[in-house]
């Protein structure tokens, strides 16, 4: 494994990690040792985005607290330039917050302290769902006015496409495969996040809220998504 500067080819997935408390930094390192992944590091937001740069990562993780420049603006200069998979990591755990990240393209965000395994899981899920998009072609997926191209990964609805985040995408597949069906939050965070389920977790009702907004509904007044209470999610045909 190597730290600090990147010099060699990636022979093994590459994890760059931004985070300026230097204990934290250092757990992270080691999980990321342990798990068998080659790493960098920085402990600024700009020597972060130069890292990003020269080293091409795999995948990155991202605090928000950092000393120079706030986490949400080094994510969005590195979505300008570059689709490569962005974990927040971070103590913060307000739905605004959350919301702000995943809508200037965070791919996952977990929130401190959090354990080793599931940050290992998660890291491992998200390069995971990136593999999986390079693949046969797909079928569309037509419900109603909403129309799901699988392989080019995009999302029409009445005609005008749907500016979706990557994980906001995959809910949206996958409730659209299994159409009328009821999808329990636990199905949805083990098999679309490929993480295991945690009643505290607000994963899916952040990416669900967002999705909600695009698809030009609400929970109080549904037409694609319906809320079936005290069970999961519905995604079915508006009634004409």
């Amino acid at each position: 494994m190597r730290h600090g500067l990147c010099r060699y080819a990636h022979a093994v997935p590459h994890v760059l990690v931004i985070e300026d408390d230097a204990d934290v930094r250092r757990g992270l390192l080691r999980s990321l040792t342990v798990g068998d992944f080659a790493t960098t590091s920085a402990s600024t937001g700009f020597a972060g985005l130069q890292a990003a740069l020269d080293c091409q990562p795999d995948l990155i993780v991202l605090d928000l607290g950092l000393p120079d420049v706030h986490g949400e603006e080094v994510l969005r200069m590195v979505r300008a330039v570059s689709e490569v998979p962005i974990i927040v990591a971070t103590a913060c755990d307000e739905e605004r917050q959350i919301v702000s990240m995943l809508d200037a393209g965070a791919d996952d965000y977990i929130v401190k302290p959090f354990g080793g395994e599931q940050f290992l899981a998660r890291i491992r899920a998200t390069l995971r769902r990136g593999r999986l998009n390079v693949r046969l072609p797909k079928p569309a997926l037509t419900i109603g006015g909403l129309v799901i191209e699988q392989s080019a990964r995009t999302a029409t609805l009445d005609g005008v496409e749907l500016q979706l985040a990557p994980r906001e995408f995959d809910l949206l597949c996958y409730l659209a495969q299994r159409p009328g069906e009821v999808v329990t939050k636990r199905e949805l965070l083990t098999e679309v996040w490929q993480v295991p389920f945690s009643g505290t977790d607000k994963t899916v009702d952040v990416h669900l809220s967002w999705l909600r907004r695009k698809l030009g509904e609400s929970a109080q007044a549904p037409r694609y998504l319906h809320t079936v209470r005290g069970i999961g999610l519905r995604l079915a045909a508006p009634v004409s």
